[in-house]
């Protein structure tokens, strides 16, 4: 073939090896610093993001190798224009379903059809004031985290008075919504510290019940208003306190109304002596390092079924679990790291050989990333996963210093479905949404972004972005205080047209952020060439041969499907697989595993055309 016979007349290109040049770069500079940080400085000072003016609807906006489609503020109910800081009606998290989209708030929910991005419309709201408001969707149940003492159980807005207060809900709501035009509540499940995050999962061998993973985080109900709660020290009754335990509702799917708690596992107990509060204590690491929460709680727990692996970031440890048995999780690792304060979310790469954790410094109401703000502290870490054990590779924080008017720290995100790469979008709060690359996860970057300046510039009022997910194409953004935003990414430097459509081949029918489904492509030629993309963009080959490779890629790109193509794509992964040899063999220069990766990708292609 004429792209293999270029490869055998021309002798490989001279270049410093791709090894050589990651010795010296780590040599350097620390994993994800730049060269303005090596000068004593860890931001560009003309990054657009610095200096936008404030405003709530009319803040100045910003963004590179992204777009806004669409801003959908909150309705009317959900929002107080004398109070735009007002926690009580926050947007939270997010959920997905066909063409909806669930905002959670802490006052409720709203439920938008987006089939449009261009023009979301509101299908139905439900005002249900609680706190918190993270969602979660399956099926026809709708499920919401409340935490706050004035939540009721009849969603009465009156609050729910008193140090004891028979009326007061705190735990988890499922809603019917069958009927998107009256949402019914058909369940309740109180738990004694609240609901501050919840993650849906299914067992594999129990198709009758839905798992949930309750997460409370906030201080213990009194045992009067709740039986069998309590906050005693574990020293003293280890079987008795309401502590050092997560929560596991079952969820009969034929009767979701009786939904109960199945278990409150003590997840963080010593595996030797059985005492309940058995990892991080809580306080400094040591001189100049962060002083970190107690491990009595987790605070999000990610799920990632395709490996019966979930990843518990809980307070003062990040936890790999084990969830072979959904209804009885199992610690296999945890990690400390001295410079989180509050291990808040986590996110597992697409083979589950890498982990992000968040650190939420301050609460996610306070402003953290200032230029006097440590870059490692209110940051991701980045961990390798081998043999179910964590190993910290990097950081990653927001490469742009905000304001003291603006709350900024690491907050939730979600894998972009690039093939071949670990990308992630991610919002800051106030910093905005960031799309950074942690393929090699010693060397993170950023990628794209898109940011407002802050909602006043004299005073610090909570708002941003609270989540930030790729959803079926689209990056959506749950803005505190200034609603649903709907975002694109757009081909730049970085990121190729071609990867962008792959990633737009994966397609989810419900997707909740806390269970993160695996990703796969379909056989298609715009994934072989976004492999080809990435080949060009990192010289995974020498410039004379993925010029020759392009040109056969084209050559066959044009032919009609059919046997003839069949046999050409066929032929050329071979090819491939044989340069990808020599790769390794030292023979000739370039990335094995991105040459393997297209090879892989045109021999599907080519098994769809039998």
């Amino acid at each position: 073939m004429n792209w293999i016979k270029t490869f055998a007349c021309c002798p490989a290109l001279k270049r410093v090896p791709a090894t050589v040049t990651v010795v010296v770069l780590a040599f350097l500079f620390l994993p994800g610093e730049s060269m303005a940080q090596a000068n004593g400085q860890w931001w560009d000072p003309t990054d657009p993001r610095i200096d936008l003016e404030a405003g709530w609807m009319d803040a100045e906006e910003t963004a590179q190798n992204m777009e806004l489609i669409s801003n959908t503020p909150r309705p009317d109910g959900f929002y107080d224009p004398d109070n735009l800081g007002n926690l009580n009606l926050a947007n939270s998290d997010l959920a997905f379903q066909g063409d909806l989209a669930v905002v959670g708030n802490f006052s409720g929910f709203m439920i938008y059809d987006v089939s449009n991005p261009a023009n979301p419309v509101l299908r139905t709201s439900v005002l249900c004031p609680g706190g918190q408001g993270d969602v979660s969707i399956y099926g026809d149940l709708l499920f919401m985290s409340v935490e706050q003492t004035r939540g009721r159980i009849d969603c009465g807005a009156e609050g729910a008075p008193g140090e004891v207060n028979m009326e007061r809900f705190r735990g988890i709501r499922i809603f019917d919504i069958s009927n998107l035009d009256q949402p019914e509540q058909i369940a309740a499940v109180q738990t004694c510290r609240g609901s501050h995050t919840h993650t849906l999962l299914e067992a594999p061998d129990d198709p009758d019940n839905l798992y949930v993973y309750n997460s409370g985080a906030a201080g213990v109900r009194s045992g009067e208003e709740l039986e069998g709660c309590a906050a005693t020290d574990p020293g003293v009754d280890p079987d008795g306190t309401s502590l050092f335990r997560i929560d596991v509702i079952r969820v009969p799917l034929a009767n979701p109304e009786d939904a109960y708690i199945v278990d409150s596992p003590q997840v963080f107990a010593d595996h030797e002596t059985g005492d309940p509060a058995g990892l991080w204590p809580g306080g400094e690491h040591g001189e100049d390092t962060q002083r970190s929460a107690t491990t009595n709680h987790c605070h999000d727990i990610t799920i990632y079924p395709h490996l019966g692996l979930a990843a518990g970031a809980c307070s003062g440890n990040g936890i790999l679990f084990d969830i072979s048995d959904p209804a009885s999780p199992q610690r296999i690792d945890e990690v400390i790291d001295e410079n989180f304060a509050y291990w808040h979310s986590a996110t597992f790469n697409n083979d589950g050989s890498t982990v992000i954790f968040t650190d939420e410094w301050g609460g996610g109401t306070s402003p953290r990333c200032r230029v006097t703000d440590s870059p490692e502290w209110g940051a991701n870490a980045i961990f390798r996963v081998r043999d179910g054990r964590m190993q910290r590779m990097s950081y990653y924080k927001l490469p742009v210093p905000q304001t003291d008017t603006e709350n900024c720290v690491a907050h939730n995100g979600s894998l972009v479905p690039v093939p071949g790469r670990d990308i992630k979008v991610q919002a800051w709060y106030q910093g905005g949404i960031s799309v950074f690359d942690f393929t090699d996860p010693t060397n993170p970057y950023e990628i794209a972004y898109f940011d407002r300046g802050p909602l006043s510039d004299d005073e610090l009022l909570t708002g941003g972005h609270w989540s930030a997910y790729w959803w079926n194409g689209r990056i959506y953004g749950s803005e505190i205080a200034r609603g649903l935003d709907i975002l694109e990414l757009t081909p730049s430097e970085h990121l190729s047209e071609n990867e962008l459509a792959a990633a737009r081949l994966v397609h989810f029918d419900e997707f909740n952020p806390q269970h993160q489904p695996y990703m796969t492509w379909p056989a298609d030629m715009v994934v072989s060439r976004a492999y080809f993309d990435q080949l060009v963009r990192q010289d995974g080959l020498p410039v004379v041969r993925t010029r020759a490779l392009g040109s056969e890629l084209d050559r066959i790109d044009a032919m009609a499907d059919g046997p003839e193509k069949r046999a050409a794509l066929s032929e050329l992964a071979t090819d491939l697989w044989q340069v990808a040899r020599r790769v390794n063999a030292g023979e000739i220069p370039g990335d094995a595993q991105r040459v393997q990766a297209l090879a892989g990708s045109l021999l599907e292609l080519a098994g769809s055309m039998e």
